[in-house]
């Protein structure tokens, strides 16, 4: 048996047995390692993977406790009532005191916030600790109130104009009951009502002249703001039939920007005097030369109309003119007479009292209130005795032809003759097709 100095001492292996030993060693250390190298090759490796220690690092979303707060704000209507304040509508809501003082100083229009009306509305946005973010209101009929808080605390305001729409709208009514009546059907409002009657006045008597068949077409103007119709604007042309009259009357502005009514020849449709100088509800008595005295018994001239109206009313100048009479006139009771000028005078008689400031040789204008009507002197209920003298002899103030007011100068006329004709077509035009169009006019 060989024995090796290798071989432990009880067992000592030959020289062949050691070497397949070794062979199978190297044998399974090579395979292994080519297993190795092979599952390397044809393994997939992530892309990532050679790039993780290079990659830029990501931050993760930041908890929601360290996100910045989203601003809330709360919304409050401040709807104006008799004595309200708006120290008091800020108390009542626990708004800071401070902002309203701030506020208020800032100018810019926010001295409009110091004389609040009943009707007015406020709009404020407030913060959860009570400040004010933003402040809304309407200024005036065209014009609207911001006010906010910058960052800093501090507060700007400013005042816009409300964006306005300008139609011209058409009207047309046939008389039934009453010409309110008519008018409202038409759609007219109470004010454009009056105005129509204020423009027909100097030729139509609406208290005795106005029939059932009567009729009246109107194109005034219809204003709106933010969408909403808010007033009328001014009547541009109109005609009014009746008693087997036809009148008609356009507005014109000229180039200085004077507006009046006149004619379609362009002759002023105001009279140097109204034919009844207060309003009233009908005539208790009318110009006539032989009228039995309520009060006296015995048949005398009534040279005047007397127009009955609760006492108070207030009595208008019939003209331009001077004052040279004020004080008590016998039967007239408390009266006052004018000089228009021209020949032409008016009385006025059984007034309650004078306007304050009425004085002879004071200058009056036509319209202008020159005191109210009352039953002083031979009166038996409240009236105004109008009476009309040409030349010192005294007319029917009804039927008395009354001087004019001057037509459009001849410079003017051109002009005006091209804008009434535009504004009578449109009148017309309108009129044959719908009785409630809008035609959008120039602002």
């Amino acid at each position: 048996m060989d024995q090796s100095p290798e071989s432990g001492a009880d067992y000592k292996p030959g020289l062949s047995a050691r070497l397949r030993v070794r062979r199978r060693y190297w044998l399974s250390l090579g395979l292994a390692s080519a297993g190795a190298i092979l599952f390397q090759v044809i393994s997939p490796v992530p892309a990532q993977a050679s790039f993780t220690a290079a990659a830029m690092p990501v931050s993760a979303p930041a908890p929601a406790s360290l996100a910045p707060p989203v601003p809330t704000f709360t919304t409050a209507y401040f709807r104006i009532a008799n004595g309200d304040t708006l120290a008091q509508l800020f108390s009542d809501r626990n708004l800071n005191p401070a902002d309203l003082a701030a506020i208020v100083g800032t100018g810019h229009g926010t001295e409009r916030l110091k004389r609040i009306l009943p009707g007015d509305v406020i709009r404020v946005q407030y913060t959860p600790d009570a400040h004010v973010q933003t402040l809304r209101m309407q200024y005036d009929d065209a014009h609207m109130l911001n006010v906010s808080r910058g960052d800093d605390g501090s507060y700007s305001a400013a005042v816009s104009e409300i964006p306005t729409t300008v139609t011209a709208t058409y009207a047309h009514g046939v008389i039934e009951n009453s010409l309110f009546d008519a008018a409202s059907r038409a759609g007219l409002t109470d004010g454009t009502t009056m105005n129509l009657i204020h423009i027909f006045a100097w030729d139509v008597d609406f208290a005795h002249d106005i029939q059932s068949g009567d009729s009246f077409t109107v194109l005034y103007q219809k204003i709106q703001r933010a969408g909403h119709a808010v007033v009328d604007g001014p009547i541009l042309a109109a005609e009014f039939k009746t008693g087997g009259h036809d009148y008609k009357i356009v507005r014109y502005t000229d180039p200085h920007g004077v507006s009046g009514y006149y004619t379609p020849d362009g002759k002023s449709i105001r009279k140097a005097l109204m034919r009844a100088p207060v309003s009233f509800s009908r005539i208790s008595s009318g110009f006539t030369l032989h009228r039995k005295h309520p009060i006296l018994g015995y048949t005398r001239a009534h040279q005047g109309v007397d127009y009955a109206a609760p006492t108070g009313t207030p009595i208008h100048a019939a003209g331009d003119g001077r004052v040279v009479f004020v004080g008590l006139k016998g039967g007239y009771g408390k009266c006052m007479i004018i000089d228009h000028g021209g020949g032409y005078a008016t009385l006025y008689g059984h007034m309650s009292r004078f306007k304050k400031g009425m004085h002879a040789g004071l200058h009056v204008s036509q319209e202008q209130v020159i005191g109210f009507v009352g039953m002083t002197g031979l009166a038996t209920g409240p009236h105004l005795h109008f009476e009309v003298h040409v030349n010192g002899v005294p007319h029917n103030p009804r039927t008395v032809t009354l001087p004019n007011v001057a037509p459009v100068t001849t410079q003017y006329l051109a002009d005006f003759d091209q804008s009434s004709k535009g504004l009578l077509a449109e009148l017309t035009d309108t009129g044959s097709t719908s009785p409630a169009t809008a035609i959008a006019i120039a602002h």
